[in-house]
This record gives structure tokens, C-alpha cells and sequence, in this order.
């Protein structure tokens, strides 16, 4: 009877604490799923496993993203051994396009009130904006992705046919509609309430079942690397529009002012980090083209006399390019406006006023050195026969003409070679230069 009591006891307190010590992992993904993404939730699933955490929640607020990397998620969500909870939130929050994919492939999927899922049609993803090839390649892709989301659905036991609706149709539905539907297990607004929630319920995974014990476990936010977060915030689409101009105006800077180096270089920077980021957003390539159609009529306007026509041509090119240069149609990724509106007048400034002052100063006068004297009036010192001297800038110059000028005569600068000025006696009137 002792033995018995004894073994209860140490099994009651075991079992405290695994109730004590019980952790639940948290990882935040905000923004468009890509590579960054991925390696997150890999991540994030990796440490969970390793030190036995109850669950791994995902708090999901995006737009879409990557189909190839959604589903390079959904199999690590799908072989993962800790159950993997995907809660969109917090209030205010979506799960649009890849977020849908996502959700799917969960254990246990939440939402916070105010959210909604859904539009999971497929676009363009670096490079194409939507605009397919062929109505062949888009029935392909569009049949792919609806097999995947309702091999999810089934998985999950979520509803399938709502799921195909999204990839075709791209619906798009509530909280409580997703409830409703059976696309999610419950709606919660805080975390807390989620961890509730949670205790005591059952998934599947693939070593077998699992009971989740979560009430008043730990959260551990999971720490990623400095490299992860600033990947991630290289995804956000109004850093890639800047590092997209900076780009431009580093490299026409430093064409037009051959050797100063440094804004070559921090254009081209820039220009290898916007198209690296460019791969991981829905990429229009129409808006990217009217962007660069809007910096050649700036460089024409300097160049042409059209009375600021194409100046203007140049601010409205600019203006609709980066306004198109994400695909919003599915996804909700955009350019803000208000960073184009400045952006743009900022540019036309750089090159109407800037480049052009330096084109100017470079088809103007030399003021400096040799060529600068060009033009310059002298008065002669001693007779040119045709060789003499003359006096200019306060210098002592060998200079020859092409007849005899008497000493006290003035003449008129109209080659140098070598040190010897070329010139030729300046006719009765104003002098027009000091001397």
C-alpha cells in the first residue's frame, strides 16, 4: 500500500512539473511570405522540437506571397513533431493569398476578431505581375494550386470546396464566417485566451496523437538573427521603392560625373538589393518599365527643348509606374502614396535641376586653364611680326598672329598651343572683356 502511495505521489508531482514547465513557442510573421519567412517558421520549429515546447504558434498578418515557398511551410507544418497553431492576428490582421495555404496546412488554425482569409488565387511572382504567358500555363498553375488547398483542407479536415473557391474565385471571408465554414477551430482576441483554448486539445501529428497543455505555460518568443530581420524588412515594399530609385539616381549620377565613385557605388548596391527583393513581391513589369520610361523623359527634357512637356510626361510615367509596380489585385501589396507623391517630385527636382545643371556646366565656357583664355582680349607688349608678346590676366604671353600688330594694339585670344596664343587684332568698338 505504501509502495502504491509513494509511486502516486511522484507521478502527481511529474506531472506538476510538466504543468509548471510547460512552454509554448511564438513566432510573428508580418508581412509578404517569402524566403525570410520560411526560414522563420523553420526555425521556429526547430527550436520547438528540440526542447519539447506543448505548441508553436504562428501569429499571421500578411498579404501573400510566395506559392514555392508556401509550400516549402506547408511541409514543415505537415512533418513537424509539436503540433503548429496558425492565429491570425491580432485584430485587423489577414491571411490573403499564401496566409491561406498557410492556415490550411495548420494543426490548429484561430483567427482575432476583425481579421479575415482568403483571395489565395495565384499571381505573378517576380516578375510576371500577373500578366500570364498563356491561358494554358495560367489554368496549370491555377489547377495546382487549387489540388494543393484542398489536399490541405482534407488533411486538416477544414472545409475543401471553400478552399478551392479562394485559389478560383478568390473569396475572401470573416472571422466568423471562417468559423462558420469550418476553415478555423475558434476565434480568440488575445493571447491568452488562445493558450485556453488550446489546453487539453488533441491533434495529430506524424508520430501519432498529441494532447496540448498550455494553460499558463510559458510563451517564448522566439529570438531570430540579425540577418533574418533585416531580410525580412528588405521585403517590405516601400523600402524596395526607395532602394529602387536610390539605384537610378546613383547610377546616372555617377554617369554624368564620371569618377566620383561613390554614387556608383551605392547605386549599384542599391539596385542588387531592390531586384533581390523584387523576386520575393507580386513584380509588375509594366509599372517597372513606366518608371524607367519616367527617368529617360527627364534626361530628354534636359537635352530637347519641349517646353516642359516632357518633364511632365516624365512626373505622370513615374507617378502611374510606381503606383503599378505591384500586382494589388490579389495580394493588397502596394507602394504607399504617400512616399510616390514626394518620391516623384523629388526625382523630376534631381534631374530637371540637378543633372541638368551639370549638363550645363559641361557644354559651357571653361573659366579655367588654358581654354579658358579663349575669347580673353590682350594688349600687345612688344610688335607681333607675327611672334611677340602680349599681356593677358595679368601674364606675360608668346603669342603670334596672322599679320603685324603694333605694340599697344589689342587683340583677341582665338587658340592656344602649347604656350604660344593664337590671335587676331580686335576691331574698333567695345572690348567686351577686361584686360
Amino acid at each position: 500500500m505504501l509502495t502504491r502511495l509513494l509511486i502516486v505521489l511522484v507521478s502527481l508531482l511529474l506531472l506538476g512539473g510538466v504543468s509548471l514547465a510547460a512552454e509554448v513557442d511564438w513566432v510573428t510573421v508580418d508581412g509578404a511570405i517569402g524566403p525570410v519567412s520560411y526560414q522563420m517558421i523553420h526555425q521556429g520549429i526547430s527550436d520547438a522540437e528540440s526542447h519539447n515546447a506543448q505548441a508553436l504558434v504562428i501569429e499571421l498578418d500578411t498579404p501573400g506571397g510566395l506559392l514555392s515557398t508556401t509550400r516549402l511551410i506547408a511541409k514543415d507544418i505537415l512533418a513537424s513533431r509539436v503540433p503548429v497553431v496558425v492565429y491570425v492576428g491580432p485584430p485587423g490582421a489577414r491571411a490573403g493569398s499564401a496566409g491561406v495555404f498557410v492556415t490550411l496546412a495548420a494543426h490548429v488554425a484561430a483567427m482575432a476578431p476583425g481579421t479575415n482569409v482568403g483571395a489565395a488565387h495565384p499571381v505573378g511572382i517576380g516578375g510576371t505581375g500577373g500578366s500570364d504567358t498563356s491561358s494554358t500555363m495560367t489554368e496549370k498553375i491555377v489547377n495546382d494550386a487549387a489540388a494543393f488547398a484542398r489536399s490541405l483542407a482534407a488533411e486538416r479536415h477544414r472545409n475543401a470546396e471553400w478552399s478551392e473557391k479562394a485559389v478560383r474565385q478568390s473569396v475572401s471571408v470573416t472571422d466568423s464566417e471562417a468559423l462558420a465554414l469550418g476553415m478555423i477551430d475558434f476565434i480568440v482576441g488575445s493571447r491568452d485566451s488562445l493558450l485556453t483554448m488550446l489546453d487539453g486539445r488533441t491533434v495529430k501529428l506524424q508520430t501519432g496523437e498529441f494532447t496540448m497543455h498550455t494553460a499558463g505555460a510559458t510563451v517564448h518568443e522566439n529570438p531570430f538573427t540579425l540577418r533574418l530581420k533585416i531580410l525580412a524588412m528588405l521585403a517590405e515594399p516601400n523600402i524596395v521603392y526607395i532602394f529602387l530609385l536610390l539605384g537610378i539616381y546613383g547610377l546616372f549620377f555617377e554617369l554624368y560625373n564620371p569618377g566620383a565613385i561613390l554614387p556608383g557605388v551605392v547605386g549599384a548596391l542599391s539596385l542588387i538589393i531592390a531586384f533581390y527583393s523584387l523576386q520575393l513581391l507580386p513584380l509588375n513589369w509594366a509599372g517597372l518599365l513606366l518608371i524607367l520610361l519616367g527617368v529617360i523623359l527627364f534626361l530628354l527634357e534636359i537635352k530637347i527643348v519641349s517646353h516642359g512637356l516632357l518633364a511632365v510626361g516624365g512626373v505622370v510615367s513615374l507617378i502611374l509606374g510606381s503606383l503599378m509596380l505591384f500586382d494589388t489585385s490579389h495580394t493588397g501589396i502596394r507602394v504607399d502614396i504617400g512616399l510616390i507623391i514626394p518620391a516623384s517630385l523629388l526625382t523630376a527636382a534631381f534631374f530637371m535641376f540637378v543633372v541638368g545643371m551639370g549638363l550645363r556646366a559641361q557644354r559651357g565656357k571653361p573659366k579655367t586653364g588654358k581654354e579658358g583664355m579663349i575669347g580673353e582680349i590682350g594688349t600687345v607688349k612688344t610688335e607681333l611680326k607675327p611672334r611677340g608678346k602680349i599681356y593677358v590676366h595679368g601674364e606675360w604671353w608668346d603669342a603670334e598672329a596672322a599679320t603685324d600688330v603694333p605694340a599697344g594694339a589689342h587683340v583677341r585670344i582665338t587658340a592656344v598651343s602649347g604656350s604660344t596664343l593664337k590671335v587676331e587684332p580686335v576691331s574698333a568698338g567695345p572690348l567686351g572683356h577686361s584686360i
